[in-house]
């Protein structure tokens, strides 16, 4: 039996509409605008809805900062005539009334709500709550700032005791009907009531295993039927009220959900981690229902019009037959490559949407091309076929690696899409800090315990944990983690952000934990579905052997591979489009590059990076650079062979300059010698006790000009760092 939940630890049910817009609303704060942004379209006066759909939207391109970037994205693509469910967008301009004014809901918005939703029923030809045709409708939020997964969905919203079986009679299949409500019931339970899907999928689990099922599709429509009368009696023993059945209800409670989603937990780490203000606060979209789970010629998927790991231009993404959203993210079943190629790349014996449903694979070509080309950019496109029919549920830029990101701004610019300005611009630079990791050894041994999907490129080594509140408490006390889960959720955004790399057992390429991982330029291998983790023993299964927390493991995300122990790494090697893309930013910028490199290692690397050497500090790289009148030619060291490994590093103090191309326009000087910086702090020291109170540079003008003998100040650096010294 599920363990009940307790009413502190329950999600607040949001206040109901009719309280909510009984008080006087303050007046609604001008959004800050971003210096950099274009000007934020005003907001008509008192204008909180926009509706979208029949081929044409009253949102406009400019418009992302009041209705998000998926409210955006949808009446884009409701103007340019693609395939979209109607539906309409509760504007951000809410969300911040809603926070500024103790959580209640402008007097307009209901008014305006019920005639969008009305709207939607014209073009749909359907009523909302309906008992004989009923309207269903999905809620779902959407930043200005694409942040996946980070708060709530509910789809199926409308569904209730009588629309259930209206929807089973008018698409003349109970079972798909019954599917639906009990999916309603635990994406709402959760989202809104704050009862956990682990109660549902406990539920369903056991009735599974009674009837001697495997998968969810193996469960027919009595089957269903049942579930959802358990579900709702789960729901009334967690929280003593029953399921509500009033899809007015239903919808102001999603509604407020969405709102309350701005700021729980994982959405405000995701936002602390990329720097998005809470100020932006989110859209609501509310749209029309089309089911991906009404049989065999019904899917659902996500694409994107380039890999996001590699940039290489090709559709690439996942779908599932008879499936919801839901079901391709969460992992529950693999999912099925896009294209043929793809399929026979990952030696799948599943068929692909080219060959399973052929016309909606190549509308969903033609349509990336388009979004593609009107975007200027690499699109995540989400989409559902119903009964052969392609629906687009959402695009926006995606998110992808800097390796990627490199080669889709180069060849975009390459296709004329962009300009080579523009396309330096669009390679954020703490995104080329992804292309410095390590990759595994050619050479080293790989023990492979198990192999998923490379769902994230990179390499990385640590020890195994389990639980993201731990893998953050490890990364506090600086060691290295593995992040093993069997599939990730939002609520895994802090331990994914502390940990070396993640791994999990379910899910497939455009999974929670790939696309967040991705992001974070964290290799991530997932679908790993050989392996058994054991929360509650701390342990992961690999065939006959079983590792525990704490063991080292290395995941590969570029091959998919999981290793045992730690492996060797490499330095990576940067690609074509890299130099092509510095030598474009090399023709506009006006900034030097400079380096701060201590050793011959540092400077080579630097100079591999495109840094500039002809204008180095010499107060800080080399500390000084003394003219020799007194020291003899050539000064041999020894370093003390008990001296520690930081402290042998500057021990090496001394050595004639030559033609040391490091020193810039000093390098043809005679008689000069280098002293690192590793000294110049001793040497700040000596010269106080000469009585020379100047700053470092300064010191050593002066003492050339003093003469003062070099050896003497070597003598003294050496002698503070135990190193003998051999004049020849």
């Amino acid at each position: 039996m599920a363990k009940k939940t307790s009413r502190a630890s329950a999600k607040r049910t949001p206040p109901s509409p009719r309280k909510a817009l009984k008080s006087k609303p303050k007046a609604r704060p001008k959004p800050k605008a971003k210096a950099s942004a274009p000007p934020t379209p005003k907001l008509s006066k008192g204008k909180w809805v926009y509706g979208f759909g029949g081929g044409r939207a009253e949102g406009k391109p400019n418009m992302r900062d009041l209705l998000g970037g998926k409210g955006a994205g949808l009446a884009e693509m409701a103007n340019l005539g693609l395939p979209v469910p109607p539906g309409f967008t509760i504007t951000t301009a809410v969300c911040t009334f809603y926070y500024a004014n103790g959580q209640q809901y402008p007097k307009e918005l209901r008014a305006q709500v019920a005639k969008a939703l009305a709207e939607v029923a014209r073009i749909t030809g359907k009523t909302f709550g309906d008992k004989s045709n009923p309207l269903l409708v999905s809620v779902r939020s959407g930043a200005r700032a694409s942040m996946p997964g980070m708060m709530d969905t509910v789809l199926n919203l409308g569904l209730n005791d009588e629309t259930v079986e209206a929807l089973a009679k008018k698409s003349g299949d109970r079972r798909f009907a019954y599917d639906s409500y009990r999916r309603f019931i635990t994406m709402y339970s959760d989202v809104v009531l704050g009862v956990g899907h682990e109660h549902f999928e406990e539920l369903l689990d056991r009735h599974k295993d009674r009837q001697g099922y495997s998968l969810d599709t193996d469960l027919t429509a009595d089957d269903w039927a049942e579930l959802v009368k358990l579900y709702k009696k789960r729901v009334q023993d967690e929280r003593d009220e029953p399921f509500p059945q009033d899809p007015e209800q239903q919808l102001w409670g999603a509604i407020g959900a969405v709102f309350g989603s701005w700021m729980n937990q994982r959405a405000n780490t995701y936002r602390r981690l990329h720097n998005i203000p809470e100020s932006w606060g989110t859209a609501v979209n509310v749209q029309a229902m089309v089911f991906g789970n009404m049989g065999e010629t019904s899917a659902t998927g996500v694409a994107f019009t380039r890999n996001p790991s590699t940039g290489e231009r090709k559709l690439y993404g996942e779908f599932l037959i008879n499936a919801q959203g839901e079901d391709v993210v969460a992992g529950i079943r693999t999912p099925q490559e896009i294209s043929e190629a793809a399929r026979v790349e990952a030696g799948s014996d599943k068929p692909s949407m080219e060959a399973t449903l052929p016309k909606a694979y190549a509308e969903l070509t033609r349509i990336y091309n388009v979004l593609e080309r009107h975007y200027r950019d690499m699109q995540d496109m989400e989409f559902t076929v119903e009964q052969g029919k392609l629906w687009m549920l959402q695009t926006r830029n995606g998110k992808r690696t800097g390796k990627a990101a490199l080669r889709i701004a180069v060849e975009l610019a390459n296709e004329g899409l962009i300009s080579k300005n523009e396309a330096v611009l669009r390679v954020d630079p703490l995104t080329l800090d992804q292309l410095l990791h390590p990759t595994i050894d050619p050479r080293a041994h790989r023990r492979v315990i198990a192999t998923g999907l490379p769902a994230s490129p990179g390499a990385a080594s640590g020890e195994i944990i389990f639980s993201s509140d731990e893998a953050a408490l490890l990364k506090a006390d600086g060691k290295k983690v593995i992040l093993v889960r069997v599939e990730t959720s939002p609520e895994d955004i802090h331990g994914m952000h502390a940990a070396e790399g993640i791994l999990t057992t379910r899910g497939g390429m455009t999974s929670h934990a790939a696309v967040v991982a991705r992001g974070m330029g964290k290799p991530c291998v997932s679908g790993a579905g050989t392996l058994r983790v054991d929360y509650a023993a701390r342990t992961m299964t690999a065939g006959s052997q079983t590792f525990k927390q704490g063991d080292f493991i290395t995941v590969d995300g570029s091959t998919g591979q999981v290793l045992a122990g730690k492996v060797e790494m490499i330095e990576p090697q940067l690609s074509g489009e890299f130099s092509t893309l510095i030598g474009w930013a090399d023709k506009v910028r006006k900034l030097g590059v400079r380096a701060n490199a201590d050793t011959p290692a540092d400077a080579k690397a630097a100079l591999r990076f495109g840094a500039e050497t002809h204008e180095h500090r010499p107060d800080h790289e080399y500390a000084v650079v003394l003219k020799a009148h007194d020291a003899p030619a050539l000064l041999l060291f020894e370093e003390n062979e008990q001296l520690g490994r930081g402290e042998a590093h500057a021990a090496v103090l001394a050595r004639p300059a030559g033609r040391d191309p490091a020193l810039g326009r000093h390098a043809q000087e005679p008689g000069l010698v280098l002293v690192p910086a590793q000294a110049a702090r001793r040497i700040a020291q000596f010269s106080r006790i000469v009585g020379l109170e100047l700053g470092a540079h300064e010191r050593a003008e002066r003492l050339v000009r003093e003469r003062v003998p070099v050896l003497l100040l070597l003598h003294a650096v050496i002698h503070t760092h135990g190193v003998s010294l051999r004049v020849a």
